[in-house]
């Protein structure tokens, strides 16, 4: 198989197992937390080339479970309101908490969102835009963001 084709099957493998392609949630990462992506890939505990590999495609899935887990609880304290904010400071001290955490992952453990963090984000997302501009903003992401559609409708809903 030539390699672009590698490739486009790794990211389709990875929008079914992840959601999206990994090189879009990494990517998000690295803006939140203002880091390169070997500091990134650092805090998650993989190296800066198989990370690099895993968001060009030319891997299809983390293979360490703790790794996916801290990139999870990255993406969760992105939602938290002083990391919010964008405070250097609330920025390194949620990354050394990634950084420093031992998660007791497996099979059935890998921890999942479960719908809980919502109410952290949906406080921040009324302040920046009316209810109704929410569910707006959601029916514009439509299909190609549907998670994030889906959080935008919930936060508009006022549930």
């Amino acid at each position: 198989m030539e390699d672009h084709k590698i490739v486009q099957r790794n990211l389709a493998l990875q929008r079914e197992w992840y959601g999206e392609p990994l090189g879009d949630r990494v990517r998000r990462l690295v803006v939140a937390f203002n880091v390169s992506q070997a500091q990134l890939a650092d805090v998650l505990g993989i190296s800066a080339p198989m990370l690099s590999q895993v968001m060009s495609g030319r891997r299809a899935k983390i293979g360490n479970p703790s790794v996916l887990a801290r990139m999870i609880m990255l993406e969760r304290k992105v939602l938290t309101p002083d990391v919010a904010t964008g405070e250097p400071a609330a920025l390194q001290r949620a990354l050394d908490d990634v950084r420093d955490s031992k998660p007791m992952v497996g099979r059935d453990s890998l921890p999942v969102d479960d719908g809980s963090d919502d109410a952290l984000a949906f406080p921040t997302l009324r302040r920046v835009a009316s209810r109704e501009e929410l569910v707006q903003a959601a029916d514009m992401l439509g299909d190609d963001f549907p998670a994030l559609a889906a959080l935008l409708r919930r936060a508009g809903r006022g549930r």
